[in-house]
């Protein structure tokens, strides 16, 4: 751990024992003390900077008595921003802020900051996609602590710096803006532009007056528009709306509202016609049902043409578990092929990335995006983007196992007896297509006695099992299981647990069989699909059915190996076969 880190997670610790939930004075003066002594020191370092003071704080802040201790860290992380980069020192310092808020503010702002290599590669992105610096007009319309801002005006002044020190401020002033909702963050984007133009404000001995709007930027009254490139890493999580506000967005609305489909949403309507977007965000828009509607919006007015999958789930933003994704979009293009790229961010924040590989939208936009995220699979998309069989072709549908185990505990039993049932939890799917009863973790219990009017929760015939929630991580992303015919003959029936899929026949007997089913699902082939699909954690219904399938007239000399017996590598050649990959 370098010293940075150690002493900002020093300076949390501290902070736990004094915030409380309901105020983020502390957290604010706390911030506000360690930027006071890295402007200290980036003067000390300039030889004096008395022309031109630290921006004042904005006058809704108030100064609140913090622990000595905290202070004391907090002075000593300003120090050592100051050794920094500007990017490096507005991450440290801005999660110096976001970690030590009450967590309901933080929630409620979404802010989760951006680490200075990932701009860098998203601004990377826009460059290649035509960005100019010296003339686009730029927003980041939730722009926090200056992430983006602050590398983008370098970029600007950069690209400028035979220019004279005046016009280059006065250029970068009349084409940079920001929005942020919290007064104090968009008090550090302030910050952090002063630190970047630093020098040029040396030379003219005046501040740079960026144009940082206080405010939210989903608010429809804002004018602001026609921007060359709208950047930025939008905050997330489910929001309840207003009728106004579904109205408003009503067009790439599906659902429960999360921030950043929203903040999407309205970085097109920032845009002008050929301009770029280039956001940062969760992956779960690639697939999830609740983002169909914005998948159509954006394939039908800024279709994607960048994407870097962002390869940890953990270790990149602080305190959040997320798979994460560089976009580019282009306002007012065609849809057609796009680029993805698998990136791997390293301890050290050097940045990794893979040779592109193309993609190509689905012709029905709002259905999950079937891009390939490694080398191997770019040909297996591109055969299967093709195949318009799905489960359903196959004569079955999805359903979550309907038992919630925690509001029933009273109906949980440890042993067999008269009108109890197996309770068929995750575990008892196993990789390799193996169905073992068995109830060995904590709380788990296999039985069940459903009551009078609970006929909803027994399944009573055969079907297949798959888990619901995997990891990228894994080796396996579909972990399917056939319910054996004669378990559920013995027992009258099975009640399923809600961490189970379970994949059942609309009528008797299915297309294809509930093993040839469950062999195809067990194939890495599917598994790679999946994959390319799937944008979290969850293995959805929506995403299952969406699932590219071989026609179910072809899969006869699959379903003949299954009746064998036959082993895994001949399923595995007989399903590659199937999706056209011969080269397995």
């Amino acid at each position: 751990m370098n010293p940075m880190t150690a002493e900002i997670a020093r300076a949390r610790r501290l902070a736990a024992s004094f915030i409380s939930e309901d105020s983020i004075a502390a957290s604010m003066t706390t911030t506000l003390t360690a930027v006071a002594s890295y402007w200290d020191e980036l003067c000390k370092r300039s030889g004096g900077f008395a022309g031109l003071p630290m921006r004042q704080p904005p006058a809704c802040i108030s100064v609140v008595d913090v622990p000595p201790k905290a202070l004391e860290s907090a002075r000593e992380i300003g120090r050592l921003a100051a050794d920094l980069d500007v990017p490096e020192a507005s991450y440290a310092i801005g999660t110096l802020y976001a970690g030590t808020m009450p967590k309901k503010r933080r929630s409620d702002l979404g802010a989760f900051y951006t680490p200075p290599s990932l701009c860098e590669r998203l601004l990377d992105m826009a460059t290649e996609s035509g960005v100019d610096w010296r003339t686009a007009r730029i927003l980041d319309p939730a722009c926090g602590a200056g992430a983006f801002l602050a590398p983008v005006a370098r970029r600007m002044a950069l690209s400028m710096e035979r220019s004279d020190a005046g016009m280059v401020l006065d250029n970068v002033e009349r084409r940079l803006y920001g929005i942020e909702l919290d007064p104090f963050a968009a008090w550090l984007s302030q910050i952090f532009l002063d630190a970047t133009l630093y020098d040029l404000g040396i030379l003219t001995d005046r501040r740079p007056q960026a144009r940082i709007r206080v405010g939210d930027a989903l608010d429809v009254n804002h004018q602001w528009k026609a921007f060359d490139l709208v950047v930025g890493n939008p905050p997330y999580g489910r929001v309840k709306l207003s009728s106004q506000q579904r109205c408003r967005y009503q067009r790439s609305l599906y659902g429960h509202a999360n921030l950043y489909g929203l903040f999407t949403d309205r970085a097109v309507r920032f845009a002008r016609s050929g301009g770029t977007i280039a956001l940062v965000t969760p992956t779960s828009f690639l697939s999830g049902a609740y983002f169909k509607a914005l998948r159509g919006l954006l394939a039908q007015e800024a279709p994607p043409v960048k994407l870097d999958f962002i390869a940890e789930r953990k270790g990149v933003f602080a305190d959040v578990l997320q798979e994460t994704a560089l976009v580019i979009y282009r306002r007012g293009v065609q849809p057609g092929s796009g680029e993805a790229r698998f990136t791997s961010v390293a301890a050290n924040g050097s940045i990794a990335s893979t040779p592109p590989r193309t993609f190509e939208l689905p012709d029905n936009p709002e259905s999950p995006w079937l891009i390939p995220r490694t080398g191997d699979q770019t040909s297996l998309t591109h055969l299967a983007v093709r195949l318009k069989h799905r489960l359903s072709d196959y004569g079955y549908e999805v359903s979550t196992g309907p038992l919630v185990w925690n509001r029933h505990r009273s109906a949980i039993r440890k042993a067999p007896g008269k009108g109890r049932l197996p309770l068929i939890w995750a575990e008892s799917v196993r990789p390799g297509g193996i169905f073992d009863f068995r109830a060995q973790r904590r709380d788990h219990q296999p039985y069940f006695q459903p009551g009078p009017g609970q006929e909803w929760l027994i399944t009573r015939t055969p079907c297949v099992l798959l888990q619901r929630t995997t990891a990228k991580e894994q080796s396996r992303r579909l972990v399917a299981a056939e319910l054996p015919v004669d378990f559920l003959a013995n027992h009258d029936g099975v009640v399923v647990e809600n961490h189970l899929n379970v994949i059942q026949p609309k009528n008797d007997p299915p297309t294809v069989s509930p093993g040839t089913l469950a062999a195809l699902l067990n194939s890495s082939v599917a598994d790679q699909l999946f994959r390319c699909i799937n944008g979290s954690v969850a293995v959805s219904a929506y995403e299952l059915d969406a699932l590219p399938l071989p026609p179910p007239e072809n899969v006869e000399e699959l379903a003949e190996l299954v009746r064998q017996g036959a082993g895994r590598h001949l399923i595995e050649r007989e399903v590659a076969r199937l999706y056209g990959e011969t080269n397995r």
